[in-house]
This record gives structure tokens, sequence and C-alpha cells, in this order.
């Protein structure tokens, strides 16, 4: 599942955002910087996914 975040991070951004976040401010910024084109968007989806796991390692859920 994760791998599959990344990749549509990548190449669908808000729907990367919207698989690990869920609907909020985060897929609402993602959205917007999509449509000022696809780097940024991909570019934030990446980094927020990252950030997403790497929370996630520090509390030593997965």
């Amino acid at each position: 599942m994760k791998a599959l975040r990344y990749i549509l991070g990548l190449l669908i951004p808000p729907l990367g955002i919207f698989l690990t976040y869920g609907v909020g401010q985060t897929l609402i910024i993602n959205i917007l910087l999509t449509l000022l084109g696809w780097l940024p968007g991909s570019i934030h989806a990446v980094w927020a996914i990252s950030k997403y796991d790497e929370s996630l390692d520090r509390r030593g859920t997965i």
C-alpha cells in the first residue's frame, strides 16, 4: 500500500494525498498546487506522504 501511495502521488498527486490523509487541508493545498502544474503537486504529494510515513515510523505503528 505504501508503494501505491507513492506511485499515485507522482502520477495523480491529489489521489495519493487523499489515500493518505483523506479530505482535509493537505488535500486542498495539493489540489491548488496541482492546478498550478503537475510538478508542484507531485513534489508536495511525495513530501507529504513521506512525512506521514515518517510519523508512523516514529510511533512504531507500522
